[in-house]
């Protein structure tokens, strides 16, 4: 479908969208940041410090639910031939790894309080090293290699392969012996954490959604200003 839309309609509704997508953005992190700051008590073994889990969790579950995109629009590419799609997947990558090293950074300062170490090489922690690693083989694929073809393979390849690293850190905490609690969040069964802690951590999440997005547009409007400039009708 990709192929009928003009780069220059794509780039006006884009840049109408960007606003909007930043007004609700500044409007739900605003909202977020009172509630895990002010209104969400805190833990009675962790104290105030576990108000860093309302920036680290999100950070982690929106870093692994972008790479698994990019990897599945990746098997789009390889298979059915569809080179669109990394138009898209190039654009994602950059708010994935951003929000990946805001996870390592965020556990690293929660973990000196609560474990005592700035740093431990624990099956998690490691797990999410790897696909900060992932993220970076991704997007220097597609600066160092010389040709767009070229690059578009190798970097679905690389999307392919690290998505085998998401279920290692989903499930690391229940396969091996981690300083990681078990997940506090269970769609299957019934969630251990309170809803005054809940609801805070799922506003934050909204919040980095729409960030993430945001960062999505304005890279996707910029492939598409170079789409532009190199005097293409089509994408």
């Amino acid at each position: 479908m990709l192929n009928y839309i003009k780069p220059k309609n794509l780039i006006q509704i884009i840049n109408k969208s960007q606003k909007f997508v930043f007004i609700v953005f500044i409007l739900i992190l605003i909202l977020g940041l009172v509630e895990a700051l002010i209104l969400s008590p805190e833990d009675y073994k962790q104290s105030d410090s576990v108000r860093i889990m309302y920036v680290h969790v999100p950070a982690a579950w929106i870093s692994l639910g972008i790479f698994s995109l990019i990897s599945v629009l990746s098997f789009g590419i390889i298979i059915f031939k569809n080179k669109d799609f990394s138009l898209i997947t190039k654009s994602l990558a950059p708010s994935g790894f951003v929000f990946n090293i805001i996870a390592l950074v965020t556990g690293s300062i929660w973990g000196k309080p609560t474990w005592g170490t700035w740093w431990a090489w624990d099956a998690r922690i490691t797990s999410m090293l790897l696909l900060a690693i992932f993220y970076l083989m991704f997007i220097l694929s597609w600066r160092i290699v010389g040709t767009e073809d070229k690059a578009v393979k190798l970097s679905s390849y690389i999307a392919i392969f690290g998505v085998i690293n998401v279920p290692i850190i989903k499930f690391s905490v229940d396969w091996w012996s981690t300083l990681h609690q078990p997940a506090s969040i269970n769609l299957l069964k019934e969630t251990s954490i309170h809803s005054s802690m809940l609801l805070p951590l799922g506003i934050m999440t909204a919040a980095f959604a729409l960030f993430s997005l945001l960062i999505f547009l304005m890279k996707y409007n910029t492939e598409l200003i170079k789409i532009k400039n190199k005097g293409l009708d089509r994408l």
